[in-house]
């Protein structure tokens, strides 16, 4: 199959073509929610934490005698009964990651790319090579080819990457960290041709 070639002016140059297999493969909807969840567990810190009975701060002193008070025995104020004490069965800090099938995670890329493909959501660009670190001159490409909320793929292209950080509906990432969260989450794909061999080699 073959996808239209745009310059920074949003003109037609071209066309190139692209494996079938990767822009034009079925929509597996539900693979988008397997690799999302993933990606959201890998992100989870997982940094909560409350202290046991043995990690608070108190006197080690019984706190009453043993008998005859009419009360429950107790050792400690340390307890979990007691106001200031341990806290019993409290989350701990722990990794929420796990691992899933890697043609899982292929799978879910090549789903997006084809469902932009096939909703008209994905732009090549010959190039994005920018003179100057300035968000205007970005937008204006933006503007030039439609997108009001894009995820821009590229490879080293520092002066695009400063140029868009602060743009609230945009955003741009390297090559190698292309996801399917981030697929998803704009409404608009714009691949350089470079990154475009880079993708096919990857998932093709």
């Amino acid at each position: 199959m073959k996808l239209d070639v745009y310059n920074t002016s949003g003109e037609v140059t071209g066309q190139v073509e692209v494996s079938e297999a990767v822009f034009g493969a079925e929509v597996k909807e539900h693979l988008f929610w397997e690799v999302v969840r993933w990606q959201d567990a890998k992100r989870h810190a997982g940094t909560h934490a409350a202290k046991t009975r043995a990690q608070v701060t108190g006197t080690t002193q019984k706190a009453y005698r043993q008998k005859g008070t009419g009360r429950a025995r107790h050792g400690s104020y340390k307890a979990p009964v007691f106001v200031g004490g341990g806290v019993a069965h409290g989350p701990k800090v722990r990794s929420y990651s796990y691992r899933i099938n890697k043609k899982v995670k292929a799978g879910a890329l090549r789903s997006a790319l084809s469902m932009k493909v096939r909703d008209g959501k994905l732009r090549v660009l010959n190039n994005f090579e920018m003179s100057r670190i300035k968000t205007r001159d970005a937008l204006k490409v933006f503007g030039a080819l439609g997108a009001e909320k894009a995820l821009i793929v590229d490879e080293d292209n520092d002066k695009l990457n400063l140029s868009v950080r602060n743009l609230p509906k945009h955003k741009y990432l390297d090559v190698a960290g292309l996801n399917v969260k981030d697929l998803l989450r704009y409404d608009m794909v714009i691949l350089t041709q470079a990154t475009l061999e880079k993708v096919q080699g990857r998932l093709g």
